[in-house]
């Protein structure tokens, strides 16, 4: 029940991706001169062209990368440093809630005398929109809001974001590593102007993402290439080709379009019985927004109060796999950045579980991980000078 942090590769995928290993798409795509070239670029096009569909989106907006990280990084810093030698541009915001690809890559931006503004976000984990206006000026070159976030699962209003950016003539990037094809994005209907994507997160495999950037409808989006090379994906991304990853990121892409709506009513239904259970464990608190508002519909962020978060995933971890967090930063010791961005208190923060249903899991995965999760809590709690003075009527600081 880690499905927000990384998903098995479909079996359909994987079948998709053989030939690319052991059959006659093994070449470059690079290659002009024979067969084995040809074969594997129209490979890589058919896959540009599911991966672009999944968005609603044009084939040739689509620049593959090696994942999210690096679609982030280069519509961050592209755009950024674009921007500033062509129009004058230099501000950069994102909200404090982003993934770590995002905030990281906004620091190193500092550093090259770039303005950022890191947002609040509300109790629920979106970003607001009234203090994006009040920070939008006419040198605002980017901003930066998630899909869905990692940790506790919110959707921005990415409708009204947009509008605000618009007005000014800010361009809005949205890392949509989190929830494609569970939660609806339309390129042609949202303004939104740059889109990062992975496949591992769509049961495709690890190492492959892409960048949509806008071309038409809308600003024409320029970058600076982050990477220097043989001048691939029309410049914009120098390196030989991961014809296998591609791929199999296009066969993912494909499934989850087809699927995706469907699974996220069943996800949705089998997180509901989740919550009903957990919500009867005393000193149980639901952080992210309401089951029934704006959210991934396979997230879960719970709390348990007067236990502590490293313990329980302990316990939890011979038969259930969750996380405390993005694992891009799970192993560190401090409460998560999101909760505590979200105004979540420390101790709470610190005893958080973030469960990620998926395509594999069952009615009986989610009963399995409620008698874990009862019978963890409640023996460590057992063993709780705080937890028994609580019981007690106590005035506990825990």
């Amino acid at each position: 029940m880690d499905h927000h942090a990384t998903t098995p590769v479909d079996p359909r995928v994987f079948e998709a991706m053989r030939p690319t290993l052991e059959g006659p798409l093994f070449g470059n795509a690079a290659s002009r001169s024979h067969v084995y070239g040809h074969r594997a670029r129209e490979a890589v096009e058919a896959a540009r062209a599911e991966v672009a569909a999944l968005l609603g989106a044009r084939a040739g907006e689509i620049v593959f990368t090696s994942g999210a990280t690096e679609s982030d990084n280069l519509a961050l810093k592209g755009v950024l440093h674009h921007r500033r030698e062509a129009e004058g541009r230099d501000h950069l915001i994102v909200a404090r809630t982003e993934h770590k690809a995002v905030l990281d890559a906004a620091t190193r931006l500092e550093t090259f005398g770039f303005r950022v503004t890191r947002l609040p976000v509300d109790g629920e984990g979106r970003m607001d929109p009234e203090a994006l206006a009040e920070h939008l000026d006419e040198k605002t070159a980017l901003v930066s809001a998630m899909l869905a976030n990692n940790e506790v699962g919110a959707l921005n209003d990415l409708e009204r974001i947009g509008a605000l950016c618009r007005d000014v003539g800010a361009w809005l990037h949205c890392d949509a590593a989190q929830g494609l094809g569970y939660v609806p994005l339309d390129v042609t209907r949202t303004p939104v102007d740059l889109v990062s994507l992975t496949a591992h997160k769509l049961y495709g495999p690890k190492g492959v993402g892409a960048l949509w950037v806008r071309r038409k409808d809308g600003p024409r989006v320029r970058l600076v290439a982050e990477m220097d090379g043989g001048g691939h994906e029309k410049g914009m991304r120098s390196g030989t080709l991961n014809v296998p990853g591609i791929v199999g990121f296009g066969a993912a892409a494909a499934i989850q379009k087809e699927e995706g709506p469907a699974e996220a009513e069943r996800l949705a239904a089998l997180r509901a019985r989740l919550w009903e259970g957990l919500a009867a464990i005393e000193e149980v608190h639901l952080n992210g927004p309401p089951l029934d508002a704006p959210r991934h519909p396979g997230n879960l962020n719970v709390s348990f109060g007067f236990v502590e978060g490293e313990g329980l995933l302990l316990r939890l971890a011979k038969t259930v796999a969750v996380s405390s967090g993005s694992a891009c930063s799970s192993a560190g010791v401090e409460p998560s950045f999101v909760l505590r961005a979200m105004g979540v208190d420390p101790d709470l923060a610190s005893a958080s579980i973030r469960y990620g249903l998926g395509r594999g899991n069952t009615e009986a995965d989610v009963d399995a991980a409620l008698e874990a999760t009862r019978e963890a809590v409640g023996a460590l709690r057992e063993g709780s000078a705080l937890w028994r003075a609580h019981l007690r009527g106590e005035t506990v600081r825990w």
